[in-house]
């Protein structure tokens, strides 16, 4: 690619200034791309006047316009002809690649607190990615750069190496690879738009080594912990049986629930002040195109915070949510399998009544041995930037199960910075359902294998809650997920 030097800065009557870097991928900046200020200011006009749709989902948050394939105004046309004309040929000829008239372009605004999360563009067909900015101007501190990844032995996202500014009439270039992880980092001016047109030049992709996969995380029978437990910390409206039943009936018709003021009030308030000891440990959590929030090192839970999390793992609440959702988290709690055997010994007494013979529909069943219900769980942080991620692998990985989440810390939490969880379908852009945070409100959500779930993005919105400190701006929560 050393060749794109010289062709872009070869003699013109409007020179163009040139970066060109390897790291932490290949990719180019062209300065000036377009020679002609009148025609660059027409066309910012053009754009600004299209209809934009506002698009939102796990990865992004921004507005995009229709595709400007078959846009007729005259800067568009211009600008799409020579892209996808002379500049796609000279740039196939530098790169010794064929690419194809392939046309794919559209025009995106960045406004405040829009974001692109950390993604590599990969897809059939898709060689070389471009962006050309027409932004006022734009300094660092406004957020919205173009931040590219260092990768690590997996070809996984590691950390932010690299950010580029966006500045008026600039052109970047980089090829789409298996390491070309970047992202739009999060507009922080309230004031200004990031206007830009993007696409992709197609062509033969290159190779992509095995896609990594992660681990499971390490799944735990109940731990062997009475009813105690349940008296010490849960408000005593939980353990009402009548109340119980009233909650499994309102679970069964939505597979999904809000327990209000769940803990005691005082064990909540223990624990929440407990969570911002500075002795609790921390750790960063990704790659970043899966997620990022931190983790509490289950050794430096405090006293209380570690009652709390056995109280989640223990015998007595597996029963308790056995009975809270009819799942069968619990030897003692009903199952359809009882249900059925229940008929089947009537079905059986009726026969013999009334002398008739025959096997029974019990007798031709297979025994099989119950499955031992486990949960894994973690104490999380969230702060400003936090999120989670869809990724290809989880529709095929995913089962059935009932996800728990307690938030222990979140005041004065707003629907307008994130952080709230989305249950979608697989390949569905509609959510199902939404859990916000909600200081001491259980949620509990029953999940098959066709739905997925991730945490939107905490935007910058939340940076102006009215905490004394940085740790005292985070969100802290329990997550679990409880397999039958």
């Amino acid at each position: 690619m050393l060749a794109l030097v010289w062709a872009v800065t070869s003699p013109s009557k409007h020179f163009m200034m040139t970066d060109l870097d390897c790291h932490p991928f290949p990719h180019c900046i062209i300065r000036n791309f377009i020679q002609s200020d009148s025609f660059t200011e027409n066309l910012q006009r053009e754009l600004l006047d299209l209809n934009f749709h506002e698009k939102s989902n796990d990865l992004y948050k921004f507005n995009q316009s229709d595709d400007l394939k078959k846009r007729k105004e005259p800067h568009i046309t211009g600008l799409r002809a020579a892209l996808f004309g002379l500049f796609r040929s000279w740039l196939g000829e530098v790169l010794g690649v064929e690419l194809e008239p392939t046309v794919d372009i559209s025009c995106a605004k960045y406004q405040y607190t829009d974001v692109l999360l950390c993604h590599d563009d990969e897809l059939e067909g898709r060689r070389v990615a471009f962006i050309l900015y027409l932004v006022p101007p734009w300094e660092r501190s406004d957020g919205g750069t173009l931040d590219l990844f260092s990768t690590d032995d997996h070809f996984q996202p590691h950390s932010v190496v690299k950010s580029l500014v966006p500045s008026w009439n600039t052109l970047v270039l980089f090829e789409v690879s298996p390491v070309s992880f970047h992202q739009v980092a999060e507009v922080l001016s309230e004031d200004k738009c990031r206007l830009s047109l993007s696409g992709w030049f197609h062509g033969p992709s290159l190779e992509r080594p095995p896609r990594h996969i992660e681990p499971p995380f390490p799944r735990s029978p109940h731990l062997p912990r009475d009813e105690t437990l349940l008296l010490e910390w849960l408000n005593p409206l939980y353990l009402d049986v009548d109340y119980q039943s009233q909650v499994q009936q309102e679970f069964e018709d939505s597979s999904e629930i809000q327990l209000k003021n769940f803990l005691k009030e005082e064990k909540f308030k223990e624990v929440s002040e407990a969570l911002r000891s500075t002795d609790v440990q921390w750790t960063k959590q990704g790659p970043p195109n899966r997620r990022c929030y931190e983790v509490a090192s289950l050794e430096s839970f405090p006293q209380c915070v570690s009652a709390c999390w056995e109280l989640l793992c223990s015998e007595a609440f597996f029963l308790l949510l056995s009975n809270f959702t009819g799942l069968r988290l619990h030897y003692l709690s009903p199952s359809d399998e009882d249900e059925e055997e229940e008929k089947d010994q009537e079905d059986e007494e009726e026969r013999e009544a009334t002398g008739s013979s025959g096997d029974t529909p019990s007798a031709n069943k297979n025994n099989k041995e119950p499955s031992t219900p486990v949960c894994v769980g973690e104490l999380r942080r969230w702060a400003h930037g936090g999120y989670t991620l869809l990724h290809d692998g989880d529709a095929s990985r995913a089962e059935y199960a009932l996800d728990l989440l307690l938030p222990l810390s979140c005041p004065d939490w707003q629907t307008e910075f994130g952080g709230f969880t989305s249950y979608v379908a697989n390949e569905e852009d509609e959510e199902l359902l939404m859990v916000y945070p909600e200081e001491n409100s259980l949620a509990l959500v029953y999940r098959d294998k066709e739905t997925l779930k991730f945490v939107k993005h905490i935007n910058h919105r939340s940076s102006t809650l009215p905490f004394g400190d940085s740790c005292r701006r985070a969100v802290y929560d329990l997550s679990f997920v409880y397999y039958e």
